[in-house]
């Protein structure tokens, strides 16, 4: 009984946290490009002496705000306890889409939204000190494929990604999409009809930051068997262009993690890249918090 009221009174205080949370607007935080995205932020009452960075990009329809709600239940307690900052950017325009069609935003310093939302992660580096080795990026929907873009644009700002039903970087550009949102885009790659080998998309990868050597971020990717918008076949077309641009290998299924329905495919020790099948699970997966921040190594 004791251990039960300890518990209910942990899960009373992480909810209060929650509630109480709220966005601080950032003006002025670098050139927005005409591209008229705008930042909020999380800051922990105590925020670290070099606080961590988590970039979090809402889906297509939604705002910062609402996708502050949708994930601050599990993401304020975490970033609470360990002095994170985490920032919320909006997109008004495309149905409140990302821009990932673009040949702007595919290009690294390209004057897109790629470029404008590594400015609001400059901004919060250079306000808040914060570490530039703990920088991270996680959305949902249009929010996991801009997740998928720029970490591919600006391998060298993140350290780690993870995303919920999105697609692979450069998908949208590749076709010739006018747009990025359900209503502007070519359906192709929601509609998981293209298809390429783990080689085509490092190669598209590649382009978009000509020149560079280093590492890629470590990728956690989200998709359900179900989702009728952005189809499944996305999560194996990730993972190909992931696994390349890795140097990863599939080495085996894990059932039922992290929890029953849910299939971690992990490549090479588990540590750099993995992609979880969420059966019958649609449109999108619900965010996993604390596996997120597990994965950012910060928990």
């Amino acid at each position: 009984m004791v251990r039960f009221l300890g518990r209910m009174a942990v899960a009373g205080v992480v909810t209060a946290s929650a509630a109480l949370a709220q966005l601080q607007q950032v003006n002025n935080f670098g050139d927005t490009f005409g591209t008229q995205l705008t930042m909020e932020i999380y800051v922990p009452p105590n925020p670290a002496p070099s606080p961590a960075v988590v970039l979090a990009l809402h889906p297509c329809g939604g705002s910062g705000s609402g996708y502050f709600g949708q994930t601050s239940g599990s993401y304020v307690p975490i970033a609470d306890s360990i002095g994170a900052i985490l920032i919320y950017p909006s997109s008004p325009k495309d149905f409140n889409c990302w821009d990932v069609h673009s040949s702007q935003s595919n290009t690294h310093d390209g004057g897109g939204d790629t470029q404008v939302l590594v400015s609001m992660v400059d901004y919060i580096l250079n306000t808040y000190n914060g570490d530039p080795a703990k920088v991270f990026v996680t959305g949902s929907s249009s929010g996991c494929m801009m997740t998928n873009l720029i970490s591919g644009v600006y391998p060298d700002v993140f350290a780690a990604a993870s995303c919920y039903s999105g697609m692979p970087a450069g998908c949208l550009n590749a076709i010739g999409s006018s747009g990025s949102s359900p209503i502007s885009a070519d359906p192709a790659c929601a509609n998981g009809q293209v298809n390429k080998s783990g080689e085509e998309w490092a190669e598209l990868v590649h382009k978009m930051y000509p020149g560079y050597t280093g590492d890629y971020p470590r990728m956690l990717t989200w998709h359900g068997t179900a989702d009728n918008l952005i189809l499944i076949p996305n999560l194996d077309e990730q993972l190909k262009m992931w696994s390349t641009l890795l140097g990863e290998t599939f080495t085996e299924d894990r059932l039922n993690t992290p929890e029953a329905g849910y299939t971690w495919k992990v490549y090479g020790d588990g540590t750099r890249l993995v992609g979880v099948s969420a059966q019958g699970v649609g449109h999108t997966v619900p965010v996993h918090g604390q596996q997120d921040f597990e994965w950012f190594g910060l928990l």
